[in-house]
């Protein structure tokens, strides 16, 4: 997402059109979550001004819709797909596919995945995040997984909550994260030169920064193998999440000195009365 109700006048200009956020947004991050995507595909004239908004290096990890994964799970969605693929086509290699399983999609459902995969497009990268425990509590199940998604040059994404579940919620909204979000073990293995992390720290800013820490030198780690990865930071509300996200590339570029900053965002004026 590149739009919060808390951003405009602090890291978005206020007032912001639409069609300029993401600019905005992409003065302080270099790669952005397309959740929309999950709830309807986008119209391609729409996808066009993303791509005519961010520069060439820029990612956009954008999740497949719902119903291919979640109400068909992947039987008899050509139709969607090829209206999908034609949506974000404008974006190119910048472009991840995001495959979000539900928790109910388990060992069993594998083969299913992997056919779906391997039908995608050669030149699309692809990232797959699942919540079934067995993928991660059974050596076989997590197998694999690690196999089919090998097979298909899949990613599989991280999705860390460990943070968040430490201590009991003390705000609204870690009540509604503990409520909604899964209880994931914390997976650092990388299958692909592309890895990608979600990670769900706390409001409090001190805690999500030390719980963040761990990965600083994974990340680090990765970067000195040369892969590249692709790390986003929430918190419950997400209202400092570009800050952050500029603090922890910080973190990982005092370890990798080599690493390239992040873009200088433009001042944003506070809003007034006139």
């Amino acid at each position: 997402m590149w739009n919060h109700k808390a951003w405009p006048g602090r890291f978005l200009p206020q007032p912001s059109p639409p069609k300029e956020r993401l600019r905005a947004y992409a003065g302080w991050c270099n790669a952005v979550e397309g959740n929309t995507t999950f709830y309807a595909t986008p119209a391609r004239t729409t996808v066009e001004t993303w791509a005519r908004q961010t520069d060439p290096g820029f990612r956009f990890v954008v999740k497949l819709p719902k119903v291919v994964t979640h109400e068909r799970r992947f039987a008899g969605v050509e139709v969607e797909m090829r209206a999908f693929l034609d949506a974000i086509e404008p974006l190119g290699e910048r472009a991840v596919l995001w495959t979000q399983l539900p928790a109910s999609f388990g060992p069993l459902d594998v083969d299913a995945l992997g056919r779906f995969l391997r039908r995608l497009p050669a030149d699309l990268r692809r990232t797959v995040e699942v919540r079934h425990l067995d993928f991660f509590t059974d050596a076989r199940s997590a197998s694999l997984l690690e196999g089919t998604l090998d097979d298909a040059h899949a990613e599989w994404m991280t999705f860390d909550t460990l943070v968040l579940f430490q201590s009991p919620p003390t705000s609204e909204g870690e009540a509604e994260a503990w409520a909604k979000k899964p209880r994931m073990p914390r997976r650092t293995r990388a299958l692909t030169d592309r890895p990608v992390v979600r990670y769900l720290g706390r409001d409090s800013v001190e805690e999500t920064v030390e719980g963040w820490q761990p990965w600083a030198e994974v990340v680090a780690n990765w970067l000195r193998e040369g892969l590249s990865p692709t790390f986003f930071v929430h918190t419950p509300d997400n209202d400092d999440a570009p800050a952050l996200a500029r603090r922890f590339h910080d973190d990982v570029r005092a370890l990798v000195p080599g690493l390239d900053p992040l873009p200088e965002p433009e001042p944003v004026e506070p809003a007034t009365l006139f």
